[in-house]
């Protein structure tokens, strides 16, 4: 008879932000008058820009002729023409050589930062932040390189790394041997980012161990800083032991649209096998690739209209984000994150748990935000909230907070 996958048996109950929805859900059905404002789940709310568009409608109206109509990508890596501006606008500048052969297209970061684990063997250890992106830690289990959960929800086998006040979020690298390192910056979900310096104790580790590092900059457009590296490979050495994750979707609101990208440097290899051979050879047999419309939406964001339009839609979220950080801090919260990145690590009142916060948020003011204790143990006592709310949304909520 047919059986199931038992590492999916080892999971908790459920995925995070479904458990969000069912509490709202059940609030709202008790509440069907009241209005919830939602900044738990990192969903963005301004429109696609008129260059992304504007893009799309061009590549609509090709679809529609027989002359220019496009089927498969027969590369199975994306077309050449948005790997091409992705290597000279997010690399170049910042004094990285990528070859566009090395970046490949996908849907989304969320989706390649769980099946890259695809490609390394089931005796990989695996280190995470505590708190972490959940995805991390539930694709690890469901690959089968941990054992069960013990009380406090970590998974024997795994290496969980704190990101605490004490260190300003951003974890060192473990004292044991580790193979596979997730590694978030600007973090997701304490907003925190990492230094050149500290970036580079990673490399220096990966290499000494000759570990990979796992590296999901999805937020990177976020960063206020210029001297704030944007990508793991402006760090030295970076090449030989790093891949990076990265997507359109908070940066160009594309949640909704799909597109993403994964940079695979030919350099990084285990032994005399490249990962970047494996990583094609995994995509183009379990996926058929990008639209050929939604693709050159996102060659569009790299246009000079483009560039200036995301950047006034960033600049709508950091300002919601700067609020919240200021209004917050006047009503006495503890608040971090939310200078480089979408995200707001508040701290709960002293002695409230996290979803005890949740609850006392939902049912008191309609608010609803994300409990730190499901990004880890180490989140328990804290609150992510999200920028990417209306502007309006955001007000309300904070008078909200005030009234509290």
């Amino acid at each position: 008879m047919a059986t199931v996958n038992q590492n999916y048996l080892k999971l908790k109950a459920g995925y995070l932000f479904p458990e969000i929805g069912r509490r709202v859900r059940a609030y709202k059905q008790a509440h069907p008058e009241a209005r919830i404002i939602r900044m738990g789940i990192g969903d963005v709310t301004q429109p696609l820009v008129p260059a992304v568009i504007e893009g799309m409608h061009r590549a609509v109206d090709q679809m529609s002729r027989q002359e220019t109509f496009r089927g498969y990508d027969d590369s199975g890596i994306g077309y050449e023409f948005l790997r091409k501006v992705i290597a000279e606008h997010d690399y170049k500048p910042r004094g990285v050589d990528i070859d566009p052969d090395e970046i490949i297209i996908s849907d989304g970061a969320k989706s390649d930062t769980a099946n890259i684990q695809e490609l390394f063997g089931p005796e990989n250890v695996v280190a995470v932040a505590d708190p972490v992106y959940p995805v991390y830690v539930d694709t690890s289990v469901m690959a089968g390189r941990t054992g069960p959960a013990d009380e406090k929800g970590r998974y024997v086998g795994l290496v969980y790394m704190p990101a605490t006040e004490a260190n300003g979020f951003v974890p060192e690298p473990p004292e044991c041997h580790v193979d596979l390192i997730y590694l978030c910056f600007p973090n997701n979900p304490t907003g925190a980012v990492a230094t050149r310096g500290q970036l580079a104790r990673w490399v220096e580790y990966a290499k000494a161990e000759e570990a990979v590092i796992l590296f999901d900059a999805a937020y990177e457009a976020f960063i206020a800083d210029h001297s704030i590296p944007h990508s793991i490979y402006e760090i030295p050495g970076a090449r030989e032991v790093a891949i990076e994750f990265r997507s359109f979707s908070k940066t160009a609101g594309f949640t909704g649209v799909r597109c993403a990208f994964t940079v695979v440097p030919r350099a990084l290899k285990i032994g005399d096998v490249e990962l970047r051979s494996l990583w094609i050879r995994r995509q183009t047999t379990k996926f058929n690739g990008v639209s050929y419309i939604t693709q050159v939406g996102a060659a569009a964001v790299y246009t000079p209209e483009g560039q200036a339009q995301i950047r006034r839609t960033i600049k709508i979220y950091m300002d919601n984000a700067a609020r919240i950080r200021q209004k917050l801090g006047q009503l006495g919260y503890t608040v971090y994150g939310g200078i480089h990145a979408p995200y707001i690590w508040l701290k709960t009142p002293t002695g409230m748990g996290s979803w005890e916060f949740f609850d006392l948020l939902l049912e008191r003011i309609q608010v609803v935000g994300t409990p730190g204790v499901g990004f880890g143990p180490m989140g328990e006592g804290f609150l992510r909230l999200t920028a990417f709310a209306r502007p309006e949304d955001v007000d309300e909520a904070l008078d909200r907070f005030a009234r509290l």
